[in-house]
């Protein structure tokens, strides 16, 4: 079974989708996706469902919702038994797993990909690292199960989503920084920094962007930004790091024109 979860959910056998239209069915087939070849317990299927207030029926009514599931992946294989599809949607002590065989998943394929992105980083090579955490962030089609009611463990597991996506997302800008690509990652930096107003590693990304373009000034703009972004929402300074990048950009310390391929001094710990 393929399965599509960076965006609306989609999952195929054989080429034939097996996704319910039911709300609740779609919800079960999300996490045991999400979390394909782990068992999902059925205390935490039970809590997607209904939360804390699952009705008395809800063990009868979950076991409905995955014979709903078999049987739609049972009609996709219409050269096997029935029974074939307990081999997909399997049955285990205290839950049930989704098995994707040979499948894949654009989760496990975006995590993959960052790891490895994350991997080239670490060894000095930022081109390889820029090229694979592209490729990584390229599976996302939009938000994660948009088309699906999320409850709190589909949502837990979305957020963990979000933030490794971030991760990668400034993990590649620091590759393309390193790699001399400072004035085609300003447009982006300057509308994450927006969406992303309190991040600072995002702003120290752009300043240094800024700094290279030859726009100084505006690298400390970014910066006074930030600091009163924080001291007005939670009463706190920007930390020791933006601080001694601000000082480094108002002395104009030439670690900040570092050359293409070499990690910049400032970006270090």
């Amino acid at each position: 079974m393929d399965v599509q979860l960076l965006g609306p959910l989609a999952a195929r056998l054989h080429g034939r989708s097996v996704v319910p239209e039911a709300a609740k069915p779609r919800k079960v087939l999300a996490l045991l996706a999400l979390r394909a070849a782990q068992v999902v317990p059925v205390p935490v299927l039970l809590e997607e469902l209904w939360e804390e207030s699952p009705p008395a029926s809800a063990m009868t009514t979950l076991q409905t919702y995955v014979l709903q599931l078999r049987r739609m992946i049972s009609a996709a294989m219409p050269d096997q038994p029935v029974a074939a599809a307990k081999d997909v949607l399997c049955t285990r002590f205290g839950g049930y797993l989704l098995n994707l065989g040979t499948g894949a998943s654009d989760v496990a394929e975006f995590t993959h990909l960052g790891a490895m992105g994350e991997h080239a980083l670490a060894l000095g090579d930022p081109d390889t690292a820029s090229r694979l955490l592209r490729d990584a962030l390229k599976m996302w089609r939009g938000a994660a199960l948009v088309d699906v009611e999320v409850g709190p463990r589909i949502g837990a597991d979305l957020q963990f989503l979000a933030e490794q996506r971030l991760t990668m997302l400034e993990q590649r800008l620091d590759a393309d920084l390193q790699l001399g690509r400072h004035a085609e990652v300003l447009g982006e930096l300057a509308a994450l920094t927006s969406e992303h107003r309190m991040n600072e590693r995002l702003c120290e990304q752009r300043m240094i962007a800024l700094c290279r373009s030859g726009r100084r000034c505006d690298a400390l703009l970014a910066y006074n930004k930030l600091r009163k972004d924080l001291a007005t929402d939670l009463g706190c300074e920007p930390g020791k790091r933006l601080r001694r990048l601000q000082m480094a950009v108002l002395n104009s310390d030439p670690a900040l024109d570092a050359r293409p391929g070499r990690r910049p001094r400032l970006l270090l710990g």
